[in-house]
């Protein structure tokens, strides 16, 4: 992206070069039980190292609220890294200091050094001047590596690239490059498919977008919310009933941007939510008084499909319905599928992201087919909502 300043354009050889990596993995008896987050920077960590950068990462790990605790140590992270990227990786017990100082001054070229959790100091997230002197004492070099962590105005991921040079990682570039071409100049049409339990959570977000996109499809519990609003009797149905104004409110501003609102016309209902529950698909029209809508049906799924053709680009956050439990995933998975048809013919830019939106793409078996799935949370749900992330903004040229 012209806008960021990336690798390509600093000489870390010899160079002290610390890295701001995202290494907050769940874990499991001690040990990482998900590799993803490690993975995915992977390359930046092996890209310095080859070219004779002294590699020392910067991390966070859980929420020890600035004190040291054996709970959430880095330590056995270090492990997990280093049988990633395939190379050595030493641990520091301490992210400033003489502990920090001294592993510093023991590596040679190339080498690659974890920190200790830098939230251990309640300096980190304060982005306390002093903590960042601290912290930029041991580098030359700033790179940061960890979108999933840039909506938060922190020490090692806003302060630090104010005082040294600062460079987007791999992992950050690809990110921000994908993000452009979702919502930042993104070819037309464009269409958001957006789901989850409740409209509460996403208010910001769906202001946003009905201002910057062609169609906006509506799924998931917050559905609900909406057809409630416009009258319709939705059962025992998850719905936030009292923001009945701001979802009309919402497809107000839509009609004055000229944005297609996509509701369910049809759903799957059952009286409970569980496994092997009895189910059936009815019109949004007729929802019995005991029953609850878990999933759109086919004949929204079909609507769905025919705006996913239509756009030249695809911006989902968040399941269509209940996709964690069958048959109430059959909506999902038939129209992220129909995406990934699309993207891998060549017909379709599709950037996805959010929690729940990693697992069902996953559950679909998708996720390497979009042209982009972020694994940030957080800092991807901002960005949607069109906020500025301090730790992307801090790499401005």
């Amino acid at each position: 992206m012209a806008g960021f300043r990336t690798l390509d354009e600093a000489d870390v050889a010899g160079k002290r070069v610390l890295v701001r990596v995202d290494l907050n993995v769940p874990t499991k008896d001690g040990a990482v039980s998900d590799a993803t987050r490690i993975e995915r920077v992977a390359p930046t960590i092996i890209e310095l190292s080859g070219k004779g950068a002294k590699v020392i990462l910067l991390a966070h790990f859980g929420r020890p609220k600035g004190e040291p605790s054996a709970e959430f140590s880095l330590a056995p992270i270090a492990k997990a890294t280093q049988e990633v990227i395939g190379r050595p990786v030493a641990f520091a017990g301490d992210c400033i200091g003489e502990q920090a100082a001294r592993a510093v001054d023991a590596m040679a070229d190339g080498d690659v050094l974890l920190l200790e959790n830098t939230r251990f100091h309640k300096g980190e997230e304060k982005n306390d001047p002093e903590f960042v002197k601290a912290l930029a004492a041991n580098g030359d070099l700033y790179v940061n590596d960890a979108f999933s962590a840039a909506h938060r105005a922190h020490a090692s991921t806003e302060g630090l690239a104010r005082v040294l040079p600062a460079y987007a990682g791999r992992t950050m570039q690809a990110e921000l490059e994908a993000l452009e071409k979702g919502l930042g100049k993104p070819a037309k049409p464009v269409v958001a498919i957006v789901g989850g339990a409740k409209v509460s959570t996403k208010i910001d977000l769906l202001m946003n977008l009905v201002k910057r996109v062609d169609a906006l499809v509506i799924g998931g519990g917050m559905a609900n919310t909406f057809l409630a609003a416009r009258g319709t009797d939705v059962g025992k149905s998850l719905c936030e009933h009292e923001l009945a104004a701001t979802a009309k409110q919402i497809m107000i501003e839509a009609a004055n941007a000229g944005c297609a609102i996509v509701l369910p016309t049809d759903a799957v209902v059952a009286k409970e939510f569980k496994a092997g529950a009895a189910s059936e698909t009815v019109p949004v029209g007729e929802v019995p008084q005991d029953g609850m809508i878990l999933d759109v049906g086919p004949r929204t799924v079909e609507a769905v499909k025919q705006w996913i053709e239509r756009a030249e680009t695809l911006v989902w956050n968040g399941p269509l319905g209940a996709f964690e439990i069958a048959p109430f995933d059959a909506a999902t998975v038939a129209a992220a599928r129909f995406a990934a048809d699309q993207t891998k013919a060549g017909k379709l830019v599709s950037v996805a992201g959010g929690g729940d939106t990693v697992s069902a793409l996953n559950h679909a078996g998708v996720a390497d087919d979009f042209t982009y799935v972020s694994t940030a949370g957080g800092a991807f749900l901002e960005w949607m909502e069109g906020k500025d992330l301090p730790g992307v903004t801090a790499l401005l040229r």
